[in-house]
């Protein structure tokens, strides 16, 4: 993986009832194989301590076939794993509410991938408080799959795509984007957008280049932070992407021409303190793809370089 991730980190997928759920699986089991890492399955099953309302506990009966039906979903993402290939796969089930639980597992994790469904929004355990915490608070990058995605086929040549914007979160989506690529053996598309109202770019970039128009400074700046990661990836084919435009619009139509999308999840333009951005949101529900979103990491005190966002 990039500098924060290696050797046999796993990759982790949310399991429950849905079909979604088991996109997910596929999806997160065909990457484990790319990425030769072990796949944990977690279905977290929320026991409850007591009934609403009552002071009793639920009787044992009660707890057993919630045991039983979790097993089930369990033996049942499996089987879809294997579909994928020859993966390593480990289950878990818990009895603690989902978010506690997959927020956890997010700590030692390469990657958390979770289901969605692309017709009602979402669904089963990955309801939408889930997927939100979890793009929100997690330790680890988190990959949402629309459930009416089909699955990828084993030999998918469309790129991985990557927003860029010039925040810590997106230099930190780019390591991933590049890996991702590398691993998949496909192009990768870096997006560049930006807007003549944007304050901090007016500001800073075209004032430190003397005023000169906006698209070169754009250009410029895109192909500075590309790079360094060229120099990492030699063989993975960039061709870049600049746009005068919001960056949710270019990148949903991208998601519709990729097998992947890479964005942080907070850009350049949130507020101070805003945990999840809107063009991360308008992905997680309307992206034509999967979409990993890229979350700050608070254990490095040496981001600037690599993206790391110490502010959020």
């Amino acid at each position: 993986m990039t500098s924060e991730q290696g050797g046999n980190t796993p990759i982790v997928a949310g399991v429950d009832s849905s079909e979604a759920a088991l996109h997910a699986v596929r999806w997160a089991a065909a990457t484990a194989i790319l990425h030769r890492a072990p796949l944990h399955l977690v279905y977290a099953a929320g026991f409850p301590d007591l009934y609403v309302g009552e002071t009793i506990q639920p009787p044992e009966s009660f707890r057993e076939e919630l045991r039983k039906q979790g097993w089930e979903f369990l033996r049942t993402a499996e089987a879809a794993a294997r579909e994928a290939g020859k993966v390593d796969i480990h289950s878990r089930f818990e009895t603690d509410p989902p978010i506690q639980v997959l927020l956890g597992v997010s700590a030692s994790a390469r990657m958390l991938v979770l289901g969605s469904s692309g017709r009602t929004g979402l669904t089963g355990l990955i309801v939408g408080s889930t997927t939100l915490a979890m793009v929100s608070h997690a330790r680890c990058p988190v990959v949402s799959v629309r459930g009416d995605y089909p699955d990828v086929p084993a030999r998918d040549r469309r790129p991985v795509v990557v927003g860029i914007d010039g925040s810590p979160l997106s230099e930190r989506a780019i390591g991933y984007a590049f890996d991702e690529a590398a691993f998949r053996g496909v192009d990768l598309v870096a997006v560049h957008t930006w807007s003549d109202a944007d304050n901090e770019v007016f500001s800073q970039a075209r004032m430190y280049y003397d005023w000169e128009p906006m698209r070169d400074v754009e250009e410029r700046r895109l192909a500075e932070r590309l790079a360094g990661w060229q120099q990492d990836y030699p063989d993975v084919k960039v061709t870049r992407v600049l746009v005068q435009d919001k960056p949710r619009r270019e990148l949903l139509e991208w998601s519709g021409k990729a097998q992947l999308v890479v964005v942080g999840s907070r850009g350049r333009g949130g507020f101070r303190g805003m945990l999840l951005g809107s063009t991360s949101q308008a992905l997680v529900h309307r992206a034509e793809c999967p979409v990993l979103i890229v979350r700050p990491d608070k254990n490095t005190t040496t981001g600037a370089a690599r993206g790391t966002d110490e502010r959020v």
